[in-house]
């Protein structure tokens, strides 16, 4: 057989065919200068707020017969869900001129929303000043002193007074206003001096006290007043909600959570049903609080209140950052299927199990949000997807839902193997 001759054009034709395939591959490979956009680096502190995990809570899933989901709020740079709404406080009043970079931002706070607001002023060039009983778990007090913000810690009493930390929180925006009004006055004053004319301040009642508690160039104050400022609904409304649907792919069948300001349980609740009306959304309210009775029989009444044994704190639980005797703008908003009672015993027991078995270290509100995600699958049955809110972890709850000794003084210390406390198992 004679051999197979190739001819010139052959081999350029293979060449050039081997050139341009080569070509292609190499425009086909993704550039390794340019990172995809979701593992670019986000701005600032303000940019790692928000899009936390949602993870499966293994243990409660796997007793329950459901899909029970937490949205890990614990994970945003404050520490908590209060991240959200702070951010929101503060950008909505600068965006309404009644804030100020340089000024005061006040609060009245158990703790999670204070520290929020301390955490992400100074990205806004703002200051904080918070007001927080005196009964509040102290390592709460010292995050916000390192923090930089001012702290006044004022003993426990009724709404309806005027030393209620949050009407002294109020109080203190209005003297921040004041404050910064007098020394405008002054720096006038002094400038009318030099030009060789004079301007007589009247009616300002000033003491050093207030020179102690705002700086020399404070700008004046704002009260965020989270309880009835609806930016702390819009935050969940436009972020929280959105995430858990997209998170789900809008699989999700219940959502749970406690309410304290109710910015969480209705800003949330408000866009999953209006995603898909099938949706239930039920409170959790622990000891003292009134909302599960407002939900269930449509009146504020709580047995504690009737019988004369309220304690000195308004809410008659160890729980700290929900349950509320009053209705709040932001409950208002909330589009609720139903209610939950939980007990400090369950929160406590809770927080240990899912330590125990799951690792994750959380704190009082979240772990009732836990017993409220049970309480949910116990009612509705098994197959079914659950997501509640992990507020924030158990670092800030130490000295009491996390001690020993100040649990045994109320009989709550933990000693269940597994979910017995909830009928489980």
């Amino acid at each position: 057989m004679a051999p197979v001759r190739t001819t010139g054009a052959v081999v350029a034709a293979i060449s050039v065919t081997v050139a341009l395939l080569s070509l292609y591959l190499y425009k086909s490979k993704p550039s390794s200068k340019k990172l995809p956009s979701k593992k670019n680096p986000r701005t600032g502190l303000l940019g790692a707020i928000g899009n936390t995990p949602l993870i499966r809570i293994n243990s409660l899933s796997e007793a329950t017969g459901c899909e029970i989901l937490g949205k890990c709020e614990f994970l945003n740079p404050g520490g908590s869900v209060k991240d959200r709404v702070a951010v929101k406080i503060i950008e909505e009043a600068l965006e309404s001129g009644d804030l100020a970079p340089g000024g005061v931002v006040t609060e009245g706070s158990v703790g999670s929303t204070a520290i929020s607001l301390a955490t992400v002023a100074p990205a806004y060039g703002c200051k904080c000043h918070v007001v927080i009983p005196d009964d509040v778990a102290i390592e709460k007090s010292q995050i916000l002193e390192a923090l930089g913000a001012t702290v006044e810690r004022v003993r426990p009493v009724s709404i309806t007074h005027r030393d209620h930390f949050v009407n002294v929180a109020k109080r203190r925006a209005s003297e921040a206003n004041e404050f910064a009004l007098k020394h405008r006055k002054d720096d006038a004053n002094q400038r009318g001096v030099a030009n060789g004319t004079t301007e007589k301040t009247n009616g300002f009642q000033y003491d050093e006290e207030k020179q102690s508690l705002f700086s020399r160039n404070c700008t004046g104050g704002y009260f965020a007043d989270q309880f009835e400022n609806l930016a702390n609904f819009r935050a969940h409304y436009e972020a929280t909600g959105p995430e858990i649907w997209e998170q789900t792919g809008g699989n999700v069948d219940v959502f749970v959570a406690g309410a304290g300001t109710g910015g969480t349980l209705a800003g949330v609740s408000k866009f999953l049903q209006e995603r898909n009306s099938n949706i239930k959304c039920f409170l959790i309210d622990p000891p003292g609080s009134g909302l599960f009775n407002k939900v269930t029989r449509g009146v504020m009444y709580t047995r504690e209140e009737a019988e004369g044994q309220r304690l000195k704190n308004p809410f008659d639980t160890i729980t700290e950052g929900i349950g509320i005797n009053r209705i709040t703008k932001n409950f208002m908003m909330a589009k609720l299927d139903g209610a939950f009672r939980g007990t400090d015993k369950e929160a406590v027991e809770m927080s240990r199990f899912l330590m125990k078995n799951d690792g994750l270290f959380l704190g009082s509100s979240s772990a009732m949000n836990c017993v409220g995600a049970v309480r949910a699958a116990q009612s509705i049955g098994p197959g079914h997807t659950i997501v509640t809110i992990l507020c924030d972890s158990g670092m800030r709850h130490l000295s009491k839902f996390f001690s020993a000794d100040y649990l045994s003084q109320y009989g709550l210390t933990p000693s269940a193997s597994g979910l017995e406390f909830l009928g489980v198992g």
